[in-house]
């Protein structure tokens, strides 16, 4: 055979069983002699006996023949893209004076022996019988009758390939579809009849190549689109019936564009594919070449492809001319001069195959005239296959293969496994004297391929599909990946609530109390327990009193009453001092029995609660809910890391750990906040406890991700981040960040696959589609932060400028304190109109979490998009980069850059006002703070906006502006800082009123805010209130008031007024 490639030196009997064949149709009305040919590889295997049948009924053939497959005959790459071939022949009936039989060919049916190489041992088929043109089955099959069919059974004595094998070789289809817009001048009316050849060479073993050649290319006009789906053919010709030669249930389906590779991807290639595929002339191929890869053929394939990932696929077109050479007709020889035409090919890029999982590369790829300059730099090949295959010798009476009436593979040259080869040289063939056949090739390459410039020209390109069954770099199931997950973070159980301190000291002294409640009924059941069981007298209601004196003398006799005291003594104890706060003697008696008292109805309480417990059946409990919520919580944390108030933002954070630690985006928000402050082992801790509460966290991974690579534990980065794509297979930034951290591995192959998936993913999260579908929700993160210079989000309500006097008395008194701030985004690059590419959606995600070194790597990717490059949001994104490092200037430059390219866009005006508020330039910031507010459409996050510039407002002394600015804060995301800059605006306008009534908001959102004491203590020293002017000033002092000025007003006021400090 051409390719040692079989079952080893021992041969494996194929066993092929023709069992019977229904409705079977002969010319006859009544019976007909009939027989089935067997045929495989180009060898009759034999023939059946000849048999009667009766029209539309079943023949029991029973005929079995068989073929050896070895390496010396019928391999196992014959098996896969050869079918066997079944051949029903009628016997017509002699006539007078004839000799011999006539036969009539009924039709063929094929049998696919894929099923052999996947390791089965036997399997039965009816396949159906197509008829043969002009047979009687062919007006039968359009009478829309029964079709004839033939039951046949293939059985193999072993498995042709062993367990090791299978797991190792791989099966590869590579289907040959359509040229389109090829050459005008081709034309099937004029000229020499002409064929269609595309060829390419595939390894098969780890020693030579196979020539793949699909020679059955046919000429069509256009006019109208290739129907879809249409069935895929067998590379081999010479079958008589038409529908033989279609591969059985394989046929060509209408692939998604983002499905698809190739050279032709963009909007604009789309619409011209359109328009060549429905008007323009076409060859059409359809056929499927499949081939069988032991180890070392796919092996082969990998290193090739590593080594380019440019795969050519010559076409050309052929004209054969007959020549008769040689005087006599004895030794008369009549040999094909074929000549190259129209030589092209198309480079098809094999890279996607290298990609975890993939298993299919399909695209339409640019047909270019063939220069062997060319196919060198970028193929590293040095020789056509076509004309390799033009030089095969013939052997074994076969004839040529390059023929264009055959799709036969031609086995290519030989490779050593060193990277070698060594060509062949081509023997004579015939008698001496004769020429050798290479020298009747005649092709001569001219320097300007003049006829494969036709191709560029008429925009030509070809549309090819290589498939794998397996892939040859296989991908980390999810399971595994979970696994490592696991171990490098260990999954932890939720944590028990466990209450402390007061509640612990109450419940442990209702737990006494309730066990001590149960031995009283066990006392009791022992003395009248009688008196209850079936049969017995019920007690009298009236003994009751005696029962009870009773029980009480049973407890006091057997000492159990004393007991009880002890036992209830230390929980008593606790809630003294828990509860009560008292841990001193009392000096005073009437002090002591007050609050004894108190201490009572406090302990008959809990008593009664305790006792409603244990024998309530109906046990519900209405826990008081907290007055902030966590999201709440985390507003004033960002708000406090805006200020650079980093103590304060860490109260914040750590309190809603304490309300629910088994939330994972508590813990994130927490990692984030380290992530600012640049501690990043803290930060790396607080990521990991969110993996472990939830292993499907997608931020928590990517950011462990990060953090592992910026740690140099390359290996746990790959692990997260391929573990947060199996998590969520739609995130474009997880996938992103897949390809940034392969990029800076040097795995090109690996980083395009990313980067491929994340524009896809891209792709059909911005594609149209119905409300609430998934795909629109891809990119909606746990968690959404605020950075200090963040000048984008979600903008609260347009408050207008002129509110004054009741309007804005009005706001103050209506505002509730329970509001939930809106949710709030980083920086307006999520925005769709503006996320223009994969790495600015990214960019967002990194600065938000403040991921600063893998934000630079992500936005120098974004100069180097073709849909980026120095965009306002590029420049906006860097600005916003470098405020967060500290570098001012660099961020001026960018902003200045950004307003260039689009001077009205708010989030630009804001970072820069945010900008000259860091470095203190308070003039220039409310200059850029009040343009903003002005433009018609609101900055991403004007909360910033408003704080700062109603502070600035403040400074300068315009206190109306100041109100109305925190007012508008206060609607659209209330804190404590924005009701007390409306208390402080309302006490400079002598407001009293509304000043108490801004700073109790504010002091219910935040009673830990000295500042709010001290205005309070202001305007009750105003108001004349001495007790609470006494209060709030002993509050500003013990929570430590900072604001030295404030201090100094609120002790001369005292000394003003005559009251207020009790150090008087």
């Amino acid at each position: 055979m051409e390719i040692g490639q079989g079952v080893g030196e021992k041969a494996v009997s194929v066993k092929i069983k023709v069992v019977r064949g229904h409705n079977l149709k002969g010319s006859r009305t009544e019976s007909f002699l009939s027989f089935v040919r067997v045929e495989f590889n180009g060898v009759v295997l034999g023939d059946s006996p000849k048999l009667d049948a009766i029209v539309d009924s079943a023949v029991d053939y029973s005929f079995t023949c068989s073929f050896e497959c070895s390496d010396a005959a019928h391999n196992l790459d014959d098996l896969a893209h050869k079918p066997v071939i079944l051949t029903v022949t009628e016997i017509l009936p002699k006539e007078k004076k004839q000799k011999e039989e006539k036969t009539i060919v009924l039709g063929q049916a094929v049998v696919d022996l894929l099923p052999l190489l996947y390791g089965q041992c036997s399997f039965t088929c009816s396949t159906f019988l197509n008829p043969a043109p002009g047979s009687p089955g062919e007006t039968a099959a359009l009478d829309g009758s029964c079709k004839p069919m033939l039951d046949v059974s293939i059985v193999v004595p072993e498995p042709l390939l062993s367990d090791s094998q299978l797991s190792e070789s791989k099966l590869l289809k590579v289907t040959v579809e359509t040229a389109y817009s090829v050459p005008e001048v081709w034309s099937p009316a004029t000229g020499p009849a002409s064929g269609y050849v595309a060829a390419l060479q595939m390894p098969l073993t780890a020693e030579k190549e196979q020539i793949l050649m699909f020679s059955n290319g046919m000429l069509k006009m256009g006019g109208e689109r290739e129907p879809v789906p249409r069935p895929k053919k067998w590379p081999q010709s010479g079958t008589l019936a038409l529908g033989s030669q279609n591969i059985p249930g394989s046929s060509i389906e209408e692939e998604s564009v983002s499905m698809e590779d190739g050279d032709l991807t963009s909007v604009e290639d789309k619409q011209f594919c359109v328009e060549a595929e429905t008007n323009r002339k076409r060859v059409s191929w359809d056929t499927e070449r499949r081939c069988f890869l032991d180890a070392g053929g796919a092996a082969w394939l990998t290193r090739r492809i590593i080594e380019s990932r440019l795969w050519p696929i010559e076409i050309m077109r052929v004209a054969q001319m007959g020549a008769a050479k040689g005087a006599k007709a004895g030794k008369e020889k009549v040999e094909d001069e074929t000549q190259i035409s129209f030589h092209g090919v198309a480079y098809m890029d094999l890279a996607p195959l290298m990609y975890p999982g993939a298993t299919c590369v399909r695209g339409a790829y640019k047909i270019y005239p063939f220069y062997e300059s060319e196919l060198m730099l970028k193929t590293k090949r040095n020789q056509s296959v076509l004309r390799e295959s033009m030089r095969l010798p013939v052997t074994g009476g076969k004839g040529r293969v390059s023929s264009v009436n055959s799709c036969k593979a031609a086995p290519s040259k030989i490779f050593e496994k060193g990277g070698k080869d060594t060509k062949e040289t081509p023997k004579k063939v015939g008698p001496p004297g004769k020429v050798a056949p290479e020298e009747n090739f005649v092709e001569v390459e001219p320097q300007i391929n003049t006829e494969g410039q036709m191709y560029a020209d008429s925009k030509s390109y070809i549309v090819i599909e290589i498939e794998l069954d397996r892939p040859l770099v296989p991908k980390r199931p999810k399971e595994e990946l979970t696994k490592r997950v696991m171990q490098l973070i260990p999954p932890r159980p939720p944590l028990l609530h466990r209450p402390t301190g007061a509640e612990r000291a109450v419940q442990e002294f209702q737990g006494q109390v309730a066990n001590v409640a149960a031995q009283v009924m066990d006392q009791y059941q022992q003395l009248f327990g009688a008196a209850f069981e079936p049969g017995a007298s019920s007690l009298d209601p009236n003994t009751q009193e005696q029962r009870k004196r009773q029980l009480l003398g049973e407890l006091n006799y057997s000492g159990k009453y004393f007991a009880f005291k002890e036992q209830l003594k230390y929980s008593v104890v606790r809630i003294v001092r828990e509860k009560m706060l008292r841990t001193e003697a009392f000096a005073d008696e009437d002090q002591l029995q007050a609050f004894l008292s108190q201490l009572y109805v406090f302990l008959v309480d809990e008593m009664h609660m305790a006792l409603n417990k244990t024998l309530s059946v109906d046990n519900l409990e209405n826990q008081p809910q907290p007055q902030l919520e966590c999201s709440q919580l985390r507003h004033f944390a960002r708000e406090a890391e805006l200020n650079q108030d980093y103590q304060l933002a860490t109260q914040y954070y750590q309190e809603r750990l304490a309300r629910d630690r088994n939330d994972p985006s508590h813990w994130f928000d927490y990692g984030c906040f380290y992530m600012l402050r640049g501690d990043y082992q803290k930060a790396e801790e607080c990521f990991h406890q969110a993996v472990s509460i939830n292993q499907a966290h997608l931020s928590s991974l990517l950011m462990c991700g990060i953090l592992a690579e910026m740690d140099g534990r390359y290996e746990d980065a790959e692990t997260f981040f391929e573990g947060a794509t199996c998590v969520n297979p739609r995130s474009v930034v997880a996938w992103t960040l897949f390809g940034l951290f392969y990029q800076a591995q040097d795995n090109s192959i690996q980083t395009e696959m990313a980067f491929l998936e994340a524009s896809k993913q891209q792709r059909a999260g911005l594609a149209p589609g119905p409300v609430g579908d998934g795909d629109t929700q891809t990119e909606k993160f746990d968690t959404q932060a605020e950075n200090i210079v963040q000048e984008e989000g979600v903008g609260g309500d347009s408050a207008d400028k002129s509110m004054e006097g009741e309007n804005a008395e009005s706001d103050v008194k209506g505002c509730s304190v329970a509001v939930e701030p809106k949710p709030t985004s980083t920086t307006a690059l999520a925005s769709p109109s503006r996320a223009s590419s994969i790495y600015m959606k990214t960019v967002e995600f990194l600065l938000q979490n403040n991921a600063l070194q893998m934000a630079q790597r992500a936005l120098a990717q974004e100069l180097l998009c073709p849909e980026g490059g120095l965009s306002s949001c590029y420049h906006l994104a860097l600005a916003q980069l470098h405020t967060l490092r500290g570098e001012y200037c660099s961020a001026e430059t960018s902003l200045s850059a950004a307003l260039s390219d689009s001077y009205e866009k708010p989030d630009v005006w804001a970072l820069w006002g945010h900008l000259h508020y860091l470095r203190d330039e308070c003039r220039d910031a409310r200059k850029c703070y009040e343009r903003t507010l002005d433009f018609v459409t609101d900055a991403s996050d004007t909360h910033p906006i408003y704080l700062r510039l109603g502070s600035i407002y403040l400074r300068e002394g315009q206190f109306e502006k100041a109100k109305a600015t925190y007012l508008r804060a206060c609607k659209s995301s209330p804190s404590c800082l924005t009701w007390l800059g409306v208390g402080i605006a309302c006490y400079r306008l002598g407001e009293m009123t509304e000043a108490e009534d801004a700073l109790t908001e504010a002091n219910t959102l935040s009673s830990a805010n000295a500042e709010v004491w001290g205005y309070l203590a202001l305007v009750c020293l105003q108001m004349g209130r001495k007790l609470e002017a006494e209060q709030s000033y002993k509050y500003t002092l013990k929570l430590g008031l900072q604001n030295e000025p404030l201090l100094q007003e609120i002790n001369e006021m005292q000394r003003h007024v005559g009251f207020g400090n009790p150090g008087f």
